[in-house]
């Protein structure tokens, strides 16, 4: 049996300019952008190289709505792994990624969070090995 992680679902405010952050500013692509009727889309984008992505969910009333940002509490949420973490780190502060702190180098590798659209925080990642 194999199992693996598919998607994370991501709770958005709008879905054209979350596809405008992850897209645009990320180098993610567009997997999927369904509409499902009543307001609803399926939208998918996946960072270059990965089989795994997210989910924009654009969130359902007051509750859901509020946690968009903030749906760990302040915790890095995700991790994007990367082969060249220069190279990213260089793309993404030029596109305007904001980076709550300067890259570290830690014993499992060279990581520096930064934030979405949205406020959640994330790890850029490159392990090391």
């Amino acid at each position: 049996m194999t199992q693996r992680l598919s998607l994370t679902a991501l709770l958005v405010r709008d879905y054209d300019e979350a596809i405008g952050f992850y897209v645009g500013k990320l180098g993610f692509s567009l997997s999927a952008d369904t509409d499902q009727g009543g307001g609803k889309r399926w939208v998918v984008v996946t960072p270059p190289g990965g089989d795994a992505g997210l989910l924009l969910a654009k969130a359902a009333g007051p509750d859901q709505a509020a946690r968009i940002g903030d749906q760990t509490g302040g915790r890095v949420f995700l991790f994007l792994e990367t082969s060249d973490f220069a190279r990213d780190h260089a793309a993404m502060t030029a596109a305007g990624v904001r980076f709550a702190e300067p890259p570290r180098h830690e014993p499992y590798g060279t990581v520096a969070v930064f934030e979405d659209l949205y406020g959640n925080r994330w790890d850029l990642i490159e392990p090391k090995g």
